[in-house]
This record gives structure tokens, C-alpha cells and sequence, in this order.
């Protein structure tokens, strides 16, 4: 299926509606996080007009959320917050982007040894100052990645781009 814009002062000539871009931020050090990027991933590739990417938090760049229209960020939790790896992240694009006020649409899963409150309460704090707005429930898996943990990490992909893909977020 393919989505067209019409305009009525050219007539009905059918022009591709651009794609929506989905950046999957993440880290991982004991492979929990990764397979949770995956199964993000896999939803958030079943939106035919959203253009979904996944990359590690040290590679990411301030161009990764300027060049998107939302953001879907995974950690571990380390120590009750987040890994070190996406407070680098931070860190290094905060200054940045503060006077872009990308206002992106966000959602977040974390791999926690304990229950992830922390990490997700921590991330929200820093992600108010870009500004970025949470739009969905982070999803939290404890201890292991199960088949239900991935099946709600691959509903998060794909609500996410769906909204975004239907201009909802």
C-alpha cells in the first residue's frame, strides 16, 4: 500500500507522501537491550510510510533526533538508572539541540535487573529539557527478555510508527 498526496490546484497527479523517520537509540552490554532493539525494530517495520533504524547510544548523534520524527530510546538499568553509554548520549547532544526545541515524540523499553523505574524516571527528567514528550508507556522486562517481553517490545515499535506514520504523535 502506498500513501499519495493530492493537491487540488495541480490536480489529482499522485505525489509519494515522504516517509516518517524512527530512530531506535539504545545500549546494550549483556545482549537483554539488543534483543529488545530487535523486536522494536520488527514492529516498527511493519509501518509501509516510516523509515525505522536502530543505533547504539555512543554512535548516535545530534543528527539522528534533528533527522527524525520521533525517538525510541533503550538501556539497561544500571545501579537504578540509566547505562552510562545513553547519559553519554546525552551529554554530548544536549547543548545542541536546547535551542532546536524538538518537541519529538518519544517512548523508551528497559532490560532491568530490578524494576527500570529509575532508568525511565531519570531519562524523562533529561528528555523534558530538549523538550521531547513521552507518548507511550516504557516498557520494562525484568531479569529476562521472554516471549512476552519481546511481544510488547514489538507492539511498542509498531504503535510508535504508526502514529507517527498516521500524524497522531
Amino acid at each position: 500500500m502506498h500513501f499519495y498526496a493530492v493537491s487540488a490546484a495541480s490536480g489529482p497527479t499522485p505525489k509519494p507522501l515522504k516517509k516518517k523517520r524512527l530512530a531506535i537509540i539504545y545500549h546494550s552490554q549483556s545482549g537483554h537491550t539488543e534483543a529488545m532493539s530487535e523486536a522494536v525494530l520488527r514492529g516498527a517495520s511493519q509501518e509501509e510510510n516510516v523509515e525505522a533504524y536502530k543505533i547504539r547510544a555512543f554512535d548516535a548523534k545530534l543528527e539522528d533526533l534533528t533527522n527524525s520524527d520521533a525517538i525510541i530510546f533503550g538501556t539497561p538499568e544500571n545501579f537504578g538508572y540509566m547505562s552510562g553509554a545513553l547519559k553519554d548520549f546525552f551529554d554530548r547532544t544536549y547543548d545542541d539541540a536546547l535551542p532546536l526545541e524538538l518537541n519529538l515524540p518519544y517512548a523508551m523499553f528497559v532490560s532491568a535487573g530490578n524494576d527500570g523505574t529509575g532508568a525511565v524516571r531519570e531519562v524523562g527528567r533529561i528528555l523534558k529539557g530538549y523538550p521531547m514528550r513521552p507518548v507511550l508507556e516504557a516498557v520494562i522486562c525484568v531479569k529476562e527478555v521472554d516471549e512476552a517481553c519481546v511481544a510488547r517490545c514489538e507492539e511498542l515499535g509498531a504503535t510508535l510508527a504508526a502514529g507517527i506514520g498516521m500524524g497522531i504523535f
